[in-house]
């Protein structure tokens, strides 16, 4: 057997891993690569394989950075199927349709602005055609069940708890009695966190290939001083009548956020502030959340049950024609203006973005990771001159993180995750982190395991197991 890492090696974006076994290949994730603009347009573009040889795709979960390049693969003569849990089969299916809608606006934008400069134009990766192609090959399945997907080779999804329907995967490849099985983590959540079940202890495996996104870090908590910290952002856009801007990705962080500031308004410990959820995708994602119950944790489970509703309230409102998004930007605060994409590489938070970030009575809220050389990592690292749309804009709007909220597992998870395979696997791959990251969470579990082979490949590279 053998595996060749195409995407998110030492770095966390675009997650493309092939398995290769006698007489059959299989893809673990088929994400869209974000950061520069030249080296995004080349690997998204050239996948690094071959899709006519590839007998499946196994998708952890639906978070375009794992799914977006999917509908690339029956434009390249892709002949299998898509296998995925049912959350996510519903939930990148139209994930995938706002990614092709992305791109058709965000190209036709761009674009405008590259003719005045004499410069070429750019092109989607794919439209909804393409989309529709690729959603027909889904196979929504359930947590636990064990699926034959080839001779000898049977694959089974198992709750990572990082978003609705996220899994990580494990295939078994049996031949002359012997039997080598392979555990990819996707990525990992965190326990205790609202709305989904805590991740579940991982399966035995020979071989991990884990994620790594905060391999080097702690969070902070989740609980009472990451609500302090939301309550005085309130009370700033009350007094100063400003925008909170948030780049949210529109499945996990939009609906988790809103519960938090629900849960301080139910408090009395703020008053209601108008919360614009901006994003077609987030309309249709809560529709979804709604649809798979078989995912919430109780505490959740008991709000649907008592007959409340965790996302609607008065205060709360989903946008999503274009004209509606475009007078957000003429508003005055106070109000939170939540709009993916949450790296902002694209999407309706660019426009939000250059219009609120001059005002330094703004502010700018990240409550995930972002990737190197995309605009949110230059926002978070304080850059005072930033690139909107190719324009060199400067930043006045204060910078916050909220890391409070992420949905990855943080460096004492990923550790425990290891260590929760029993017996130990015999070697672990470190994928989905920045190369510091990765090789410190290598070093970490190297530290623990002495007997463990620990690898952290480069992009491109290709390793017998």
């Amino acid at each position: 057997m053998k595996l060749s890492f195409f995407g998110a090696a030492r770095s966390v974006t675009g997650s493309r891993h092939l398995l290769e076994m006698p007489g059959f290949k299989l893809l673990f994730d088929c994400g869209m690569f974000q950061g520069r603009r030249d080296e995004a347009v080349r690997r998204n573009r050239d996948l690094g394989f071959d899709p006519k040889s590839l007998g499946a795709v196994l998708l952890s979960h639906a978070h375009v950075d794992h799914s977006g390049a999917l509908p690339v693969l029956p434009k390249r003569g892709f002949p299998g199927k898509v296998y995925l849990t049912r959350a996510s089969a519903d939930l990148t299916a139209i994930m995938l349709e706002d990614s092709a809608r992305v791109q058709k606006n965000d190209c036709r934008y761009v674009n405008k602005q590259e003719r005045r400069r004499g410069k070429t134009c750019i092109q989607p990766f794919y439209d909804g055609n393409d989309v529709r192609k690729i959603v027909r090959r889904f196979e929504g399945e359930q947590y636990g069940d064990q699926l034959k997907i080839a001779p000898r080779v049977t694959a089974s999804f198992h709750d990572a708890g990082h978003i609705l329907g996220s899994a990580a995967v494990r295939v078994k490849y049996t031949s002359r009695g012997n039997t080598t099985t392979v555990l990819f983590s996707g990525d990992l959540g965190r326990s205790h966190m609202p709305i989904l079940r805590d991740p579940e202890p991982p399966p035995a495996c020979d071989v991990l290939i884990l994620e790594s996104t905060y391999g080097d870090r702690l969070h902070e908590q989740a609980g009472e001083e990451m609500k302090k910290k939301a309550q005085d952002l309130l009370n700033h856009a009350r007094t100063y009548h400003s925008k909170i801007i948030v780049p949210a990705f529109a499945v996990g962080r939009t609906q988790e956020l809103v519960m938090r500031i629900k849960e301080l308004v139910g408090e009395g410990r703020v008053d209601p502030v108008p919360i614009y959820i901006d994003s077609p995708l987030a309309d249709k994602a809560t529709e979804v959340f709604k649809r798979h119950p078989e995912c919430y944790d109780d505490e959740t489970m008991k709000t649907f049950s008592s007959g409340g509703d965790v996302f609607a309230s008065r205060y709360i409102h989903f946008v999503s024609s274009a004209e509606d998004s475009k007078r957000l930007n003429a508003m005055r605060g106070p109000c939170v203006i939540i709009s993916s994409s949450g790296m902002c590489e694209g999407g309706r938070v660019l426009h939000h973005l250059k219009h609120a970030i001059q005002d330094e009575a703004n502010i700018i809220v990240f409550v995930g990771f972002q990737a190197e050389h995309t605009l949110g990592r230059k926002l978070v690292e304080g850059w005072d001159v930033v690139p909107i749309f190719g324009v060199p804009t400067p930043r006045r709007a204060q910078i916050v993180k909220l890391n409070g909220l992420s949905a990855h597992a943080d460096r004492n998870d990923l550790l425990a995750y290891v260590r929760a395979v029993n017996p130990p696997p015999s070697t672990v791959f470190i994928v989905h982190g920045e190369e510091k990251q990765a090789l410190s969470l290598g070093a970490a579990i190297q530290a623990e395991h002495s007997k463990i082979d620990v690898r952290i490949p480069h992009h491109g590279s290709a390793h017998e197991i």
